[in-house]
Order: structure tokens, then C-alpha cells, then sequence
């Protein structure tokens, strides 16, 4: 199938809902199953995963196929629709399977809604994060190095840099202590934290050296662990004790889920660990959430909600066993929330193994919530680990955890702002803050003194000397999207100035070079 087939389908589906034909539901044997699916090994294995000894079917005029239902009355009374794509896709989303062939559509209530959906695909299309970050240089992956391994480029890298420096100066004044710690271990340390048991199917396999077996690590957490076992017995004056990193890990997603940077297999976190007195939760939890709120009002995220991720009590095989901890840790992370007075949702089933956190969701450019930030409230690791603190009254008792992380990962928030600014980054995180456009070339010898003039100051400032057309330069600089274009001729040489073009289209006229300056660092401080 092409993408060019969909047309024929879609008008041999809408020739079929004109015949209202009903749908008919069927109960039949499994062994009735295997012998009407018999030419089709798919359904056949279907069949085999379905419990019981019976399965559903229904049936419209000649076609019949397996399904659980309902279904509506009849083809007639099926809303608009559209068929979108044809694409491959491993069976069972496997890529050690089959590839075949899966056709998408996209079906709503009314036209009204059906519209609007392909509206939103399109503006989606428009700040796909993949397509822009290849057109502005921001980064790159390549067959040679590896599926979910992106290489950012020098100006994806500035924009990282920018976040890594925005974060790290927020912790600090918060109270946080950074260190580095290595990207593997051994496995007998994940063995420990759980990690190996309840979550292997994640990570990258062992690397056998022969006197020990080491692994990249998909987590931070217990090399923080360790650093709060090495600094010795802690009084209970000690504690929070608050542990940041820009910590790299690694986890084998499936190469069918890689997507540009928000599905990959390295990814650094803005990770950090705090070791606390139960007396202490909620007031460092509320600390926590203050600057989540915090950062995102400056990176300009505003359309963001809360969901309190707990353990399926249906189906807690995932998890780690203890009945009592989870039931604790979960009251605890309702109560921190209840204090707040900050609306959320309950979301069963989305705990991490050790334990129920926050997520907090940010919609993408399709609607579809993304997991940003989060807060966990851990009971577990610090007994698997015998941490330990001298309480006021010469007792030794367990710390408890907080897991956060604030901006996420960088390169799922890179991506998402990608999108959210359609590459027109604001001046503090744009890649290149101006662009010096030189009249003619007797104007290049000044146009390089305001560029070396604005560089001293500390911004990133670009020049552009080709010998094309001045209109030319100022369209490449805004398709870009840079935010500033300096362009000097004859007139502003004589003045000590640059004519101050914007990537809006806005005409400032002739500046003097300071006053440009002072305009650029002002709006690059308040991150406006």
C-alpha cells in the first residue's frame, strides 16, 4: 500500500456505510476460530492470547473479523472520518518481528471536531521539533552512531547550555548541592535499588569484564544513595540534605518509539535527590512545587496540570511488595498535595515500581500530555540501602527520599520548546542573538567591530559578510529565525550606530551601538 491508495479505500469505506449495513456480534469456539482464520497466522496467534475457550466476532455483509466490541448499530451510523497514512509498523510492536503495514485514520463526533483535528496536525507539522531542529542546526542523528543516540550540534548545544546554567543557578539558591557522579555501575548496585529486578527489560544489557559486570545506568538515584552513605553518620541538624546532578542515563527504548528527542536512548536529567525527615515532607515537597511553578513561568510554560501517579491496586505484581509502605506513601503525597490547594488527578497505575509520585503533564502541540517534571516520595530505597540518621533523641531512624526532577530531561524540554516557539527561541535561549549585516564590503571592517563589541559583552552575535544582497541576508537571518539583524552602511558607520531590524519584521531604525547593547542585555536578563 502508498500513501496514494488511501483515496480508493476511504471511498470504498464511505460506499459501505452507504449501505447501512448492521453489525452482527458472534460468539463462537476457539477451535470454530482457528479453522475460519486458518490462512491468517496473525489472527491465529490472536486467538491463542485471548483467555477462555471462547471468542468474539462480528460480521457486516460478507467481512467478518475478531473483536471484542460493541460496536455502533450499523456502518451507516459511523461519523466523518479520514484516512491519514499508511506506514510500517512491527507486529505487536516488536521489532524483532514482522513489519507490516498499518493504515492511520482519524474519526470524530462531528465535522466541526474532525476539522479542527487536522488542523492541529497541520500546526504540529508546522513546529515538528525534527524538522526544525534540522533546518536550524540544533541537532542530528546518524545510522553510524545509533538510533535514539542525537548529537547536538553548536547551536543546539548553546540552547542546552542556557538551560543547564538557568537550572543550576535556580538549584543552587534553593539550597542544593551538585556533583557528578559516573554514567555506569555495577549490577550488583541495581540489584539492590530494584532497579535489575523491576525494571531490566529498560536497560542496556551488563558489560562482563571478567572480575565484575557493569552497566549504564537508568536511573541517578542510587549513586546519589552513596554519596549520602559516604558522608558518615548525619544527626538529625543535618538533614534536608538536598543532592543535584545533571545526571546522563541510559534505557533501551524499543527502536519503533524513537522519536527525535523526545523518545531516545541517553538522556541527561536535571535529577536531584533529597534526604529527609518525615517531619520535613511536606515543606520540602511544597519547595519542590514552588520551583517547578517557578521555572516554568520563565521558560513561558502555562498550560500545565498535576496527576498524582499511584500503584494499580488491581495488578501489583510491577511493584514492590509492601502493602503498608505504598498505602503510607501514597497518603502522603495526596495530604502534601491536599495542603496545597492545587487541583490534580488521580492517575492508578503510573507509580514508578518503588513508589507513587507527581507528574506533572504538559500538553504538546497535538494535545497529547507529556510527563515533564516529577516529585516521588520514596520509603523503599533508603531501608534497601540501611540509610540512616541520629535522631533528636539518640535513635537511629530511615531518611525518606524525594525524587525530582524540575525541567526534566534536557532533551525532551528541548524538543518540547522547539515546538512551543516554532524555533523563534527568546533572546536569552536563541542560538544566535543577532546577525551584523554588512551594506558593501567597505562596511565589513566596522561591522566586525561591533560584532567583536557586542561578543565582549556576552552575547552571541553572528557575521554575515557573504557578497549577497542585503534583503537576501535579512530574509536567511529571519528564516533562521535570529532574533536581531544589525545592518550598517555608510550612514551608520559615520554614527557610531546599526540600522535594528527585527525577526517580526519591525523596523527600528538607526541605534547607537551602546543603546542596542543595553536593550539586548536587559531583554536577555528578564528572559522576556
Amino acid at each position: 500500500l502508498t500513501p496514494e491508495d488511501l483515496e480508493a479505500i476511504e471511498r470504498r469505506m464511505r460506499e459501505v456505510m452507504a449501505q447501512r449495513y448492521a453489525f452482527v456480534h458472534d460468539e463462537i469456539t476457539k477451535d470454530e476460530a482457528r479453522k475460519l482464520f486458518a490462512d491468517q497466522p496473525y489472527k491465529l496467534e490472536i486467538i491463542e492470547g485471548i483467555p477462555g475457550d471462547r471468542v468474539s466476532l462480528y460480521r457486516h455483509d460478507g467481512f467478518v473479523d475478531l473483536c471484542e466490541g460493541p460496536h455502533v448499530g450499523d456502518t451507516g451510523q459511523i461519523p466523518p472520518f479520514k484516512l491519514v497514512n499508511v506506514a510500517g509498523a512491527y507486529w505487536r510492536g516488536d521489532e524483532r518481528r514482522p513489519q507490516l503495514q498499518r493504515i492511520y485514520g482519524a474519526l470524530f463526533e462531528t465535522q466541526e471536531e474532525l476539522d479542527e483535528h487536522f488542523h492541529r496536525l497541520e500546526e504540529a507539522r508546522r513546529r515538528d521539533h525534527r524538522r526544525i531542529g534540522r533546518e536550524l542546526g540544533l541537532f542530528a542523528t546518524y545510522d553510524e552512531i545509533g538510533a535514539g543516540l542525537p548529537m547536538w550540534l553548536p547551536k543546539g548545544a548553546v540552547i542546552r547550555a542556557e538551560l543547564e546554567r538557568f537550572i543550576l543557578d535556580k538549584e543552587r539558591r534553593a539550597g542544593y548541592q551538585h556533583v557528578v557522579t559516573p554514567d555506569i555501575a555495577k549490577l550488583d548496585l541495581y540489584k539492590t535499588s530494584g532497579h535489575w529486578e523491576h525494571y531490566q527489560d529498560s536497560m542496556f544489557p551488563p558489560m562482563d569484564l571478567e572480575t565484575e559486570e557493569l552497566v549504564l545506568r537508568p536511573m541517578n538515584c542510587p549513586h546519589h544513595i552513596m554519596i549520602y552513605r559516604h558522608t558518615g553518620v548525619h544527626s538529625y541538624r543535618d538533614l534536608p540534605i538536598r543532592l543535584a546532578e545533571l545526571g546522563t542515563m541510559y534505557r533501551y527504548e524499543k527502536s519503533g518509539e524513537l522519536s527525535g528527542l523526545n523518545r531516545v536512548r541517553v538522556m541527561t536529567l536535571n535529577d536531584a535527590h533529597i534526604f529527609c525527615r518525615a517531619d520535613q515532607i511536606e515543606s520540602e515537597f511544597s519547595g519542590v512545587v514552588r520551583l517547578i511553578r517557578e521555572t516554568y513561568d520563565e521558560l513561558g510554560i502555562r498550560d500545565f496540570w498535576f496527576r498524582l501517579s499511584f500503584r494499580d491496586p488491581a495488578d501489583t505484581e510491577k511493584y514492590v511488595q509492601n502493602d503498608a509502605m505504598w498505602d503510607h506513601a501514597q497518603a502522603v503525597l495526596k495530604k502534601a498535595m491536599d495542603d496545597l490547594a492545587l487541583p490534580y488527578v488521580v492517575a492508578e497505575g503510573e507509580a514508578a515500581f518503588y513508589g507513587p509520585k507527581l507528574d506533572v503533564q504538559v500538553p504538546n502541540v497535538l494535545g497529547k500530555d507529556e510527563t515533564v517534571s516529577t516529585i516521588q516520595i520514596d520509603f523503599h530505597l533508603p531501608d534497601r540501602f540501611g540509610l540512616e540518621y541520629v535522631a533528636e533523641d539518640g535513635s537511629r531512624q530511615r531518611p525518606v527520599i524525594i525524587h525530582r526532577g524540575i525541567i526534566g530531561t534536557f532533551e525532551r524540554m528541548v524538543a518540547h520548546l522547539i515546538e512551543a516557539y516554532a524555533g523563534a527561541f527568546p533572546l536569552w535561549l536563541a542560538p544566535v542573538q543577532a546577525v551584523v549585516i554588512p551594506i558593501a564590503d567597505r562596511h565589513v571592517e566596522y561591522a566586525a567591530s561591533v560584532v567583536q563589541r557586542l561578543r565582549e559583552a556576552g552575547l552571541r552575535v553572528d557575521l554575515d559578510a557573504r557578497s549577497e544582497r542585503m534583503n537576501a541576508k535579512i530574509r536567511d537571518a529571519q528564516v533562521q529565525k535570529v532574533p536581531y539583524m544589525l545592518v550598517v552602511g555608510d550612514r551608520e558607520v559615520a554614527a557610531g550606530a546599526v540600522a535594528v531590524r527585527r525577526r517580526s519584521g519591525e523596523d527600528l531604525g538607526a541605534v547607537p551601538v551602546d543603546d542596542v547593547l543595553a536593550r539586548m542585555q536587559a531583554e536577555a536578563a528578564a528572559r522576556s
